[in-house]
């Protein structure tokens, strides 16, 4: 889809429309059919740790397709912008290759896994649930305050992170900053697999069960992002401080982002990737509700008054996020798992 835009866009905008609309639906099944494989190729005890290695790849995708775009843009090989199109969409096809060599649904189904790895798989996570397909319970899935709790907390996740994009915005407007040069949250993504470490060793045998794990890390981390984001709202003109506060956002949205992907391997591995296809389509709506609401409360001037009502608002979902996955979420396997 990608490499037939600049085609499709030569030809009429309906046609592009289209192609976003399948590159959408296409998109949307990696985050799910990913967590559905880490149920079964990975550890519970390093579970938190590998979903951040694979969220910091999906950032850091981000980080460099977003600054190569504008050198392909400038140097491309086709005058333009159909440049960045056909290379990305070029690697794409050339992963997807890679993809279908190296990937299989379970250590049940790889033709190349070797007898000693595969022993290690079924004492780790057990046989039965690694070559396990049971029917979907979408009755129990609907109807759990856990799943629901973390819904909630998808959608606080999702508006946070919009509102994270749209900071140069305001780094612009009201601080004045010049942003071919700020390049201070590029970083920011890369600090998941220290939290997603440091999840998995206060799960360890002998220290927090894996609720109090998960409701610690999704508590903090919003309730301190939203503390920033209100200290932010009230801070002058003074650079350097503002660039520390807003940096500290950035860590805090960061540290509950590995967990809030792995808890569906908490409720119900063999369904993770069900569970995460439900919470991702309500990030959607928090990030779509964020984008209106940021539009909406800087429209007339983007300067520092509009921008603190978007802080507080932005704090206040954080907040709901946190009280409502502190009340009703869970780390413990549901009786409707297996």
């Amino acid at each position: 889809m990608t490499v037939l835009t600049p085609a499709a866009a030569r030809i009429h905008v309906g046609l592009v429309i289209t192609l976003r609309v399948l590159l959408g639906l296409g998109a949307g099944g990696l985050q799910p059919g990913i967590n559905a494989m880490v149920a079964r190729w990975s550890t519970p005890q390093h579970r938190t740790l590998v979903v951040g290695l694979m969220l910091v790849g999906r950032d850091a995708g981000v980080v460099s397709g977003m600054s190569l775009t504008g050198v392909l843009c400038d140097y491309g090989f086709t005058g333009g912008w159909p440049t960045a199109f056909y290379v990305f969409g070029t690697v794409g096809c050339i992963w997807s290759v890679v993809w279908f060599f190296l990937c299989y649904n379970s250590p049940y189904t790889h033709p190349r896994i070797s007898t000693t790895e595969l022993e290690y798989w079924e004492q780790t996570i057990g046989s039965a649930r690694l070559a396990s397909r049971p029917p979907t319970p979408w009755r129990k899935i609907l109807t759990s305050p856990p799943v629901w709790a973390l819904t909630v907390a998808h959608f606080a996740k999702g508006w946070e992170s919009y509102f994270i994009i749209s900071l140069p915005l305001y780094m612009h407007d009201v601080l004045g900053f010049n942003m071919a040069k700020n390049g201070v949250f590029s970083t920011i993504p890369f600090m998941l697999p220290i939290y997603g470490r440091l999840a998995d060793w206060l799960w360890a045998p002998g220290r927090l069960s894996t609720t109090v794990v998960r409701k610690v890390a999704c508590f903090v981390g919003f309730t301190s992002t939203a503390t920033f984001l209100i200290v932010a709202g009230y801070i002058s003109c003074d650079h350097t401080l503002s660039v520390a506060i807003l940096f500290a956002v950035g860590v805090c949205v960061s540290m509950k982002t590995s967990m809030l992907f792995v808890n569906p391997q908490d409720l119900a591995p063999l369904h993770a990737g069900k569970i995460t296809g439900l919470t991702i389509v309500f990030a959607n709506v928090g990030s779509s509700a964020a984008s209106m609401a940021i539009g909406s409360l800087t429209h007339e001037r983007s300067i520092r008054s509009e921008w603190q009502n978007v802080f507080f608002l932005t704090a206040l979902i954080c907040v709901v996020g946190a009280v409502v996955f502190l009340i009703f979420g869970s780390g413990k396997r549901q009786r409707w798992a297996d």
